[in-house]
């Protein structure tokens, strides 16, 4: 339990750029979906997710946290997420790993 709480709390400062506690956590982190060239809402649950299975990468760019897929794509795992923290370019042991569901409709602003 101390390793998710840990988790969350590393995510959170990923995703909401590192004043995730100063502001409270009143609203979820945005994503963009570059296949789809639109910005979702986003909430990260407390969740604990096992590190088996399908997750897609999420990762930063010029438009804040970014992945490939969206809903409706092929390629997009509902929500399973997983962040390459070690730089190792592959799924392992040093990454995060956590449930973070898009919340549609996606839009073009973020």
């Amino acid at each position: 339990m101390k390793r998710l709480s840990i988790a969350i709390a590393v995510i959170g400062s990923l995703l909401y750029g590192g004043d995730v506690f100063a502001r409270g956590v009143v609203e979820g982190p945005v994503i963009y979906v570059e296949s789809q060239g639109l910005f979702y809402d986003s909430i990260v649950t407390a969740m604990e997710v096992p590190t088996v299975g399908p997750f897609q990468e999420l990762y930063h760019c010029d438009l804040g946290m970014c992945t490939e897929f969206g809903p409706g794509d092929p390629g997009h795992r509902g929500g399973r997420w997983w962040i390459d923290e070690n730089g190792s370019g592959e799924m392992d042991e040093g990454d995060a790993y956590f449930s973070c569901p898009l919340l549609g409709p996606g839009r073009e602003e973020p």
